[in-house]
């Protein structure tokens, strides 16, 4: 077998800016909040010089220049070096944005040239790749009418020193505002590698990043949320100010997850850190702000799951208001805990009664108080969910953090494997998943890629070469900056991540030349985005048997599999 040697990759070798110098570096480490920083404290294996001099870099921006969209996923932090910039505090159109429409003409000449350029072996890859050069989808496109967007909308402006976009990169979630140049100014973007070291060494500036949460984006959180859009400006603000904060679970969780799949039920139910008891005071009007939270009844030893809350969820409305009309504590009627990690915003309870329960409709009071006479039937699912089984099954296994899973029905399947070979032809001869999975009634889970809403994949990589793409969330691999560490494959909870043996052109298994074992890139299910048909195994199938689908809320896949 021909082998050909190579050094294996390290976390460095592809800088963020292939052009950063030592000098550029000196002046970094004179400005806040680098200058702040004790290089002593940092581990040696990433001193502090190293991460400014390889996880970031310089950009610049002209007047009326977007720097980031609402809406687009972000892997950088951005610190204003020099000039100002304006956040958005109101959702501006598209086209203001220079959003265009994707063209199906260019998708298709990659899909046609994709074919005709077929490498003779599976994972070929080119012996010299080009540097990692991400760039943000509003960089180059301006403000449509900037003194009209000025004068229509409130904006907040940012100077020197300031940090933004940093709650996109560390949360893996998409930009809550758009940004853009107001003067020319200088930034320095901090790809999330890099600011997670940064503030594992440094606590005042993971401080500093959660004040920046209550300063900047609370406020959005807060006015997006259905239940307070009746307020008035004078209740909100005292709404906004008596919040507080708080966390369920781990943000890393994929280790628990390994282990729960390994257990039997009850264990996985008395690992799931509580939030709120059935039972117990309501201490607080719940807002979920991030991940994803069990909802159940206690049914002898264990719980009933009666559904699953995520992000923009509200809980203990209902039992304060009807609480207080008969003049009675209010208690949980439920628990809730969090299934991987949790993140709330908790309003007291006097703030609520007294700010927010006046603004719900009597209408909606109604319909509580005739539902309230039967037990079970506050949180009943809605009609068309899923049953209680299938819950319970979808919540155990974590698969409700999926919103691209693929779900094959194995009545209709008749393993023709025609989905693989179209995955196959399509991604270098190997294809991206594994027909094999979870099962669940006559349903299979197949191990691909769930592009999930929160991708714990992406933590540990030490490159960054995991990433989502910034308009889609695709959750995509960067075949140049992966060094084959398999950080990512041990992390993903669903076996979706494959690594894989690469080759040179002629056929040759590419080997590390210190050890001589074959060097490994990782892959999975891209969701075939340059195809201009979407997922090919979807497409092939003959029979409607597979489906990409979201599972973040169970109303899709009651549909599908019963249609």
């Amino acid at each position: 077998m021909l082998e050909v040697a190579r050094p294996r990759p390290e976390r460095w070798d592809k800088p963020l800016d292939v052009a950063m110098t030592s000098r550029t570096v000196d002046r970094l480490l004179g400005v806040p909040p680098f200058a702040a920083m004790d290089p002593a404290v940092f581990p040696r294996a990433t001193p502090l010089r190293e991460i400014l001099r390889n996880d970031t870099r310089v950009r610049q921006y002209q007047p009326g220049e977007i720097v980031v969209r609402e809406g687009d996923y972000g892997s950088s932090a951005l610190l204003v070096l020099d000039g100002q910039v304006r956040a958005t505090l109101e959702s501006l159109p598209p086209a203001t944005l220079g959003r265009t429409p994707k063209r199906r003409g260019a998708q298709l000449a990659r899909a046609i040239a994709q074919l005709l350029q077929r490498p003779s072996a599976p994972e070929v890859r080119a012996p010299k790749a080009a540097a990692f050069s991400p760039t943000h989808p509003g960089a180059g496109v301006f403000v449509q009418d900037l003194p009209a967007v000025l004068d229509a909308n409130r904006t907040a402006l940012l100077g020197p020193g300031e940090l933004f976009g940093e709650q996109a990169a560390i949360t893996r979630s998409p930009h809550t505002a758009t940004v853009f140049a107001e003067t020319a100014c200088v930034l320095l973007e901090i790809r999330w590698q890099g600011l997670r070291d940064l503030m594992q060494s440094t606590p005042a500036l993971r401080r500093h990043v959660d004040e920046l949460y209550r300063k900047n984006h609370l406020d959005g959180h807060l006015r997006n949320t259905p239940l307070l859009a009746a307020l008035d400006e004078a209740a909100f603000a005292r709404v906004k100010e008596s919040v507080t904060f708080a966390s369920y679970g781990s943000f890393d969780w994929s280790e628990t997850a390994k282990l729960d799949a390994a257990s039997d039920p009850l264990e996985r139910l008395r690992r799931e850190p509580i939030v709120v008891e059935e039972g117990e005071p309501v201490d607080a009007v719940l807002l979920v702000r991030g991940g994803v939270g069990r909802l159940a009844s206690e049914l002898g030893e264990g719980r009933r799951t009666i559904a699953y809350l995520g992000k923009g969820r509200t809980l203990g409305v209902e039992e304060l208001i009807l609480a207080a009309e008969r003049g009675e504590p209010a208690v949980w009627r439920r628990t809730l805990s969090a299934v991987g990690r949790l993140d709330a915003i908790a309003i007291p309870p006097a703030v609520f009664l007294a700010e927010v329960a006046p603004t719900v409709p009597e209408s909606q009071r109604l319909r509580w108080r005739e539902r309230s006479r039967y037990d079970d039937a506050v949180y009943q699912p809605s009609p068309g969910a899923a049953p209680a089984r299938t819950l319970d099954f979808l919540v155990d296994r974590r698969l409700v953090n999926g919103t691209q899973s693929m779900v094959i029905d194995l009545d209709r399947c008749t393993r023709c494997d025609d989905c693989l070979r179209a995955c196959a032809a399509t991604h270098d001869g190997n294809p991206r998943f594994t027909r094999e999975g979870l099962l669940h009634d006559q349903l299979q889970f197949a191990q691909a890629c769930m592009h999930c809403v929160d991708p714990v994949c992406m933590i540990g990589c030490p490159t960054g070469a995991i990433h989502r793409d910034e308009e889609t969330g695709v959750v995509r691999i960067n075949d140049n900056t992966c060094v084959g560490c398999s950080t990512c494959a041990n992390s993903c909870p669903y076996s979706a991540i494959k690594m894989v043996e690469i080759r040179e052109p002629t056929g040759a298994i590419v080997i590390d030349q210190a050890t001589g074992q074959p060097l490994l890139r990782a892959t999975k299910c891209d969701l075939c985005a340059d195809q201009p048909t979407g997922p090919a195994c979807q497409h092939a199938c003959p029979h409607d048997a597979l489906v990409r689908i979201d599972l973040t809320t169970p109303t899709q896949l009651a549909a599908w599999s019963q249609h």
